[in-house]
């Protein structure tokens, strides 16, 4: 069972430290905490429950837990005077037997060793080591820093260590007993069921007749009525340790602990349980805080697409409904053909039109290269307008919905991307090739080869493109919406060579083809804001979170 337990903690702690939440700084330090007190303290009690128990004492700035300890143990271990915070290096003090166990990797891992005598300038990231006869084999003190100390270093490392301990001996004054920092810590202790000694130290006879029975109440109302009480009568110019007599209560109580090894497995065992239970609530409460980032994740992508779909389908139907064929490109197109009024048949027609494309090859003027760039820079400016557009859309329902991501994104997902005309162009330019290279294709026979190559490839590519962007949804014939008349003498010419029915398919293909390109266009530029909406996905998801803790229950 408990090698179970190992495997699935683990995997836990790795899950957690896996974890994301870039919308909740809280939940994220939840999550950090915990993977690190699944270190410090349930995977090392996991994999050996009979393992010397660790009492850390705790309390707030001036309680005189340095001084206490110090009783205890029967010498000055830890410093202690009146210039706060006194406690800035955690000191453990152990009997040498069980030193091994609490200077192995196994115990505090993230937390260097020093032993001896205290530096003079401590450092809170260590965790100074004292050994000692005076102290009892099979349980060790850890003097914390204080819980409200004015270093941010010393609250961290305080609330750390107090996660990491077996047994809490919570050090308070009558002047400090009701403040809430305390109350969070014992609400704490309560909820992990772990064993807790309350000492109200420095307590003078006016304080006598009523603190300590306020102090119970207060304590059972927390569900800690259970919990042991100690007072610590206040000594006036106190000289060195405080005499024995008057922590014996609380010495007493460790050394018969610390000599009980059933006892203290018990011990051992309804703490780590209490914490496991705790822990796998705390997680359940983050993998919710995860899931609702990951549904805003949804929502923030859904909204996203559907602004990038409208820039797409706003190319589309302007490539759709004839607006990409101005008066000008029109005009010239005329020049090219002449009118359709001047045309009886399409035979006619079709001889004049020769003889008009002949003076391209003789180097007349020739109009149809004016119509082809004209219709590329129409095409191009639709689509980087179409582009700009949905990027400063998307920007801006990112900034009214989630500004701390905006806040934190870069600022070029305001426009388009920096490439967006190169991109354009090339998607035009690849467009008209593959017009060219259907074209080429459709001509199958000899006659219509001949036809084609009569009028030119650049010219029928030209026609057909006016065909797309005169029609409405690529159809030809009688479906087709005219622009000025002109784009049926485009599909006049392309009928003349290939027949009406293959310049319908020729039609239809091409409107499908450029649709495509526009579509994963627009797809690209709409991935860029995928580094937004991928942060809030980062890391273990929800239902991971979900399935360890199951998996441990």
């Amino acid at each position: 069972m408990i090698e179970h337990s190992i495997a699935t903690v683990t995997e836990l702690r790795d899950l957690l430290n896996d974890s994301s939440f870039t919308l909740d700084p809280e939940a994220q330090h939840t999550a950090d905490a915990l993977a690190r007190q699944i270190d410090d303290y349930v995977l090392p009690r996991l994999a050996n429950v009979d393992a010397p128990l660790l009492a850390v004492i705790g309390g707030s700035t001036g309680s005189g837990k340095s001084t206490l300890v110090n009783a205890v143990v029967g010498q000055q271990v830890s410093l202690s005077g009146a210039i706060r915070p006194t406690t800035r290096q955690p000191v453990l003090v152990t009997n040498p037997q069980d030193e091994a166990w609490f200077a192995s990797s196994e115990v505090l891992p993230g937390l260097a060793r020093e032993r001896g005598e205290a530096a003079a300038n401590p450092t809170a990231t260590t965790l100074r080591t004292v050994t000692t006869d005076h102290i009892q084999p099979g349980l060790a003190l850890l003097d914390a820093p204080d819980f409200d100390s004015i270093d941010d270093g010393n609250r961290a490392l305080a609330s750390q260590l107090l996660a990491a301990a077996d047994l809490w001996i919570f050090v308070t004054t009558p002047a400090r007993y009701a403040d809430q920092l305390v109350w969070n810590f014992l609400h704490d202790a309560a909820s992990r069921d772990i064993e807790v000694i309350v000492v109200l130290n420095r307590v003078d006879e006016e304080a006598m007749k009523t603190v300590p029975e306020d102090l119970k109440r207060m304590m059972s109302d927390a569900g800690l009525g259970g919990a042991k009480l100690i007072t610590v009568p206040y000594i006036e110019h106190l000289s060195g340790l405080l005499a024995p007599e008057l922590v014996s209560e609380l010495s007493q109580h460790l050394e018969v602990l610390a000599g009980d090894a059933a006892a203290r497995r018990d011990m051992a065992l309804k703490t780590v349980d209490g914490v496991l239970a705790q822990i796998a609530g705390k997680v359940e409460k983050l993998a919710a805080t995860k899931e609702r980032e990951e549904d805003f994740a949804d929502q923030l992508d859904d909204a996203i697409d559907g602004v990038y779909l409208r820039g797409r389908d706003e190319v589309i139907a302007a490539t759709q409904d004839g607006n990409l064929l101005r008066k000008e490109v029109m005009q010239r197109w005329q020049d090219f053909v002449g009118t359709s009024d001047a045309f009886r048949t399409v035979e006619r027609w079709y001889s004049v039109a020769v003889d008009r494309i002949g003076s391209f090859f003789t180097g007349k003027p020739a109009p149809v290269r004016e119509v082809e760039t004209e219709i590329e820079a129409g095409l191009h400016a639709v689509i980087v307008d179409a582009a700009e557009t949905a990027a400063a859309r998307s920007w801006s329902h990112l900034g009214s919905v989630a500004p701390e991501l905006r806040a934190s994104a870069s600022p070029v997902l305001a426009h388009a991307s920096t490439n967006i005309s190169d991109e354009t162009a090339q998607l035009v330019r690849d467009w008209q090739a593959s017009l060219m290279n259907s074209i080429q294709d459709s001509a199958g026979d000899k006659r219509m080869k001949a036809r084609l190559m009569s009028f030119g490839l650049n010219v029928v590519t030209v026609a057909l493109m006016l065909v797309v962007f005169a029609s409405t949804a690529g159809l030809t014939g009688g479906e087709v919406a005219i622009a000025g008349g002109s784009a049926v003498l485009g599909q006049k010419m392309l009928e003349t060579i290939f027949g009406e029915e293959a310049v319908r398919k020729m039609a239809k293909q091409a409107r499908q083809d450029l649709d495509e390109r526009i579509e994963d266009l627009f797809l690209t530029e709409r991935d860029r804001y995928r580094e937004i909406t991928d942060v809030l996905d980062a890391g273990t998801d929800a239902d991971e979170l979900r399935a360890a803790v199951k998996a441990g229950a």
